[in-house]
């Protein structure tokens, strides 16, 4: 298992970006946004929008993931 992040696109508000996660951080995101019957980009802009300012998107995926695999 590598721990190096790997680039990932999503579209948000219309627009690419690229987020760099952790292989194990992305599956976990796909898991759950398929468990939920959403697509990545509608979690990606639900997680999107309820993070702070000062914390990056890929930051606040990790966080999400942990969270939600905790429970």
């Amino acid at each position: 298992m590598s721990g190096r992040p790997v680039k990932h696109s999503v579209t948000l508000k219309g627009h690419r970006t690229s987020i760099s996660l952790e292989a194990a951080f992305w599956d976990g995101f796909c898991e759950i946004a398929h468990a939920r019957g959403q697509t990545l980009n509608a979690l990606a802009a639900e997680i999107d929008a309820g993070r702070a300012g000062d914390i990056g998107l890929a930051s606040a995926i990790r966080v999400f993931v942990l969270e939600t695999l905790r429970r």
